[in-house]
């Protein structure tokens, strides 16, 4: 995120915080941004916020809608008060010592509970210095706690714009171990790579040799990627009676450049009428 973009989204952040925050909530927010010692006052701030702000969810005008759709930030609608007000915060913070940032935040979320991470890691694409979270953000991909990696997986642009290919690669695994929201992956097909097409492709014969169900999404990022050996095992996953795998299948395989895939396609006349009928899309499963 360029320095002006970030600009225009804190002013938008700081617009919707007005107008959801009591006189004295905002009273107290502003002296902390205003403070000579900000970092040090952040700190004990970060932990007070939930009982100056409360823990509603934001409410958003048809203007502030409109503002966070063109900034591309539209997923805070469904973002808690307290949490907006934390990123907020964090977004004011003095980006002209990057040290001296990192220090500060870094403090916090070795500290922090779990709606702290959560607020922490949501701040991650409005921070300067982007490149100097990237550890943090692969590390909290270890995490166990459910709203944590969902708040590093689901709606936040930073992972695919920061993490190099083995850190991504874990992030999207992991988020089909732990059931996470596939869809709301930002960079999902521009992040696809053949080494992570393989290891899903490993993912789901070990699913159906355990009995169990395969996330359709799975087959998204292996279309790309469809060559003799990968078609062999989707061979293995038409067979299966299982309509909605047969169709995320099918439609990995239509955007594919393998032609032999192509081919076995058009041998099962539902799945040749459903991809013709051009309606099948990701956002079908």
């Amino acid at each position: 995120m360029k320095g002006d973009d970030r600009m225009a989204i804190q002013k938008a952040l700081s617009a919707i915080v007005k107008s959801n925050v009591g006189a004295d909530g905002q009273n107290w927010l502003e002296s902390i941004t205003q403070s000579a010692d900000q970092s040090n006052k952040i700190s004990q701030a970060f932990v007070m916020v939930p009982r100056k702000t409360g823990k509603l969810l934001i409410q958003l005008n048809d203007d502030q809608k409109a503002l966070i759709e063109e900034a591309g930030i539209s997923y805070i609608s469904n973002w808690t008060i307290d949490r907006l007000c934390r990123v907020w915060l964090l977004s004011t913070l003095n980006a002209a010592d990057p040290e001296k940032l990192y220090a500060t935040i870094d403090r916090l979320f070795l500290s922090a509970e779990m709606n702290e991470a959560v607020a922490l890691y949501s701040a991650l694409p409005f921070l300067a210095h982007p490149e100097i979270w990237v550890k943090r953000c692969a590390e909290g991909i270890r995490s166990n706690i459910g709203s944590v990696l969902e708040a590093i997986m689901e709606n936040n642009p930073y992972p695919s714009e920061n993490l190099d290919e083995a850190a991504w690669n874990q992030l999207v695994l992991k988020a089909f171990f732990t059931e996470k929201n596939i869809k709301f992956i930002v960079g999902l097909d521009k992040r696809a790579n053949p080494e992570l097409a393989l290891t899903l492709i490993d993912y789901a014969k070990e699913r159906w040799a355990a009995k169990r169900k395969v996330n359709p999404q799975l087959w998204r990022l292996v279309g790309k990627f469809i060559n003799a050996e990968i078609f062999e095992t989707l061979k293995v996953g038409l067979q299966h009676n299982d309509q909605i795998e047969q169709r995320a299948i099918a439609l990995a395989v239509a955007q594919s450049d393998y032609q032999p895939a192509k081919d076995y396609i058009n041998t099962f006349p539902e799945l040749k009428l459903v991809l013709s009928e051009g309606n099948l899309n990701w956002d079908s499963f």
